[in-house]
């Protein structure tokens, strides 16, 4: 048994919602299904992650609308939103509405930065304004003014016969504000999320910012860089993990492949930004509990959101999630709710 610290307050899972480009509904069924097993088994919260134009769940505040109506109780995030491709303004109206239909349960989570493949993709999201669009925190900036109920425009009132105009978005969600989280993964992002206000989401991508390539330890100074800059929110820890304890032996043998086949990612920075990949944890849940005691990000949050694999089954899911909701949770001081 791993040395207990201190419990672990929130838990948590991600998955991308992987579907059949040929035939789509039975995947994001799939997803709906999960989620509503993630609140049978307790889990505090489950995040969509956010993919465009790939077979993975491109509208996530869409399938959380649904999902409003199909969960009671468990927090529904994104994991992260990409601010690229949205406009603030229309984005606040769908978070709003959203967060009204699960009662306050909605934890967006956003990012900034140019759309991934930008030049191939600029034509088609900006035809007319590619070169005056902004990408950075000021984008931002703007969805937190607007869900926080500022103007977002100069006339209110009556007009006409019926018709009433609001300078600020609607609905408006009071709360929404203070459950805004900012996915980041260098230092500097994590400074701004604190002095920003926000909560923050580290997941099992980091910068490896100069001659460092420790991922656990750039991660927990990252967490410590939001803290001193202010930062009074909560932190979430998004690694892979994959408890083996009550799956089959042609799951474990599957499971073991797809961590080998990421595993050499995670050995030295990948690409010009020079990303460093979180190896996955895989095996019993007392091995991952001890790996994730021993690891120095964890070690300075008590909120997960743990990555579900790509790709998998959804028997594989059913089986990962039961494992953590009733073999590691309870490892790690984490009580179902």
């Amino acid at each position: 048994m791993p040395a207990p610290g201190t419990p672990l307050q929130h838990l948590g899972f991600l998955t991308i919602g992987s579907f059949d480009p040929t035939d789509p509904r039975p995947g994001h069924e799939a997803t709906l299904r999960v989620v509503e097993l993630g609140e049978q088994l307790g889990f505090d919260s489950a995040w969509l992650r956010h993919r465009h134009l790939q077979p993975g769940i491109s509208s996530p505040v869409a399938v959380l609308a649904a999902l409003t109506q199909r969960t009671s109780r468990i927090a529904l995030g994104t994991a992260v939103t990409p601010l690229a491709w949205e406009n603030p303004l229309r984005l606040a109206e769908d978070l709003a509405t959203v967060d009204v239909l699960s009662g306050g349960r909605l934890h967006p989570g956003v990012s900034i930065g140019p759309p991934m493949h930008w030049d191939d993709v600029r034509g088609a999201l900006y035809p007319d304004t590619a070169d005056a669009e902004d990408f950075t925190y000021t984008r931002v900036e703007r969805l937190l003014r607007l869900v926080a109920g500022e103007p977002a425009a100069s006339f209110s009132g009556r007009e006409g016969v019926a018709e009433e105009w609001s300078d600020r978005v609607q609905p408006h969600s009071p709360g929404l504000r203070e459950r805004l989280w900012y996915g980041g993964g260098s230092t500097r992002s994590a400074q701004w999320a604190g002095q920003a206000g926000m909560n923050l989401l580290t997941s099992s991508v980091v910068k490896a910012e100069g001659d460092r390539t420790d991922f656990a330890a750039i991660q927990a100074e990252q967490v410590r860089a939001y803290r001193e800059a202010g930062g009074t929110g909560r932190v979430s820890q998004g690694l892979v993990v994959i408890p083996t304890d009550s799956a089959t032996a042609d799951q474990r043998e599957r499971y073991a492949a797809y961590v080998a086949e990421r595993t050499p990612r995670t050995r030295s920075p990948q690409g010009p930004a020079r990303l460093l990949f979180a190896a996955d944890l895989v095996g019993s849940s007392e091995e991952i509990a001890e790996a994730l005691y021993a690891h120095a990000g964890f070690r300075e949050v008590t909120d997960v959101a743990f990555a579900l694999p790509f790709s998998f089954a959804e028997t594989d899911y059913e089986q990962i999630l039961t494992d953590i909701a009733t073999r590691l949770g309870p490892q790690l001081g984490w009580t179902p709710v």
